[in-house]
């Protein structure tokens, strides 16, 4: 059975997130609260849940910082927050996964049942949360590594050395610019799409999304684009006009 902890400074948000898990989750067989990334230090000291649900957004202190002033956490983590703009900061630290509020039942009960398949091979910890420790202080993108899980645990890859991902279903993979063997990641390109498009990565069709460093030409209309591996990418439409903007043609 799984222990839980809620960390949320909002007391209908744990209270809605509670009846959630009583109502679609069975799996769950202790659930403790914190009101405050305070609070939750205090009971982690004699308390092992399994998962953290974590705001993001809270008061004095909040996840991401609750987080920071852990060492090592034995816990996966799902983050919950009203704001998209969190994201990229929730995949430096490869979180088991991450709810929008108000949280959908459906999507709680899929993060869920992806933990009880991802716990099987328990991906390192300890390297995930350095690599979120290190991203955070960063200043240039170009250091950041981006956390990704995949079946044989979790790995981290420069944005610059990512060409391109391609859709495969509800999986993604990976495309370098040292010509690796492509890494197939166990996350769909949605999720890849709204992690990257702040750093220049364009969804340039519904299979692809592309990043704009490595473009090297366009078509005369603006159809397909080439790619510094060679690599030829279609453009559809509607995002020609986003392409452009971004390459200020």
């Amino acid at each position: 059975m799984i222990k839980v902890l809620i960390v949320d400074d909002e007391q209908k948000a744990r209270r809605f997130l509670h009846r959630l898990i009583i109502e679609f989750v069975p799996e769950i067989s202790e659930i403790r609260f914190a009101a405050s990334a305070a609070k939750a230090r205090d009971i982690l000291m004699d308390f092992e849940p399994d998962i953290a649900f974590l705001n993001i957004e809270m008061s004095y202190q909040n996840g991401f910082q609750l987080l920071i002033t852990l060492k090592n956490p034995q816990f996966d983590v799902i983050f919950t927050t009203h704001n998209t703009k969190y994201a990229i900061q929730a995949l430096r630290f490869n979180p088991l996964d991450y709810l929008m509020k108000p949280i959908d039942p459906k999507e709680l009960v899929a993060a869920i049942q992806r933990y009880l398949t991802i716990r099987k091979t328990k991906p390192k910890r300890l390297k995930t949360y350095e690599n979120f420790i290190s991203s955070v202080e960063k200043k240039d993108v170009k250091e950041f590594r981006l956390a990704v899980s995949s079946s044989k645990g979790v790995f981290f890859f420069l944005l610059a050395e990512i060409i391109r991902i391609e859709s495969d279903r509800n999986y993604s993979v990976i495309y370098f610019t040292d010509h690796a063997k492509p890494f197939i990641a166990t996350k769909t390109l949605k999720y890849f799409e709204c992690i990257l498009e702040q750093f220049k990565f364009i969804r340039t069709h519904k299979s692809h999304l592309v990043n704009a460093e490595h473009i090297i030409r366009t078509s005369n209309g603006n159809d397909f684009v080439v790619l510094s591996d060679g690599t030829r990418i279609d453009v559809s439409r509607r995002k020609r006009d986003v392409l452009l903007r971004l390459l200020n043609i």
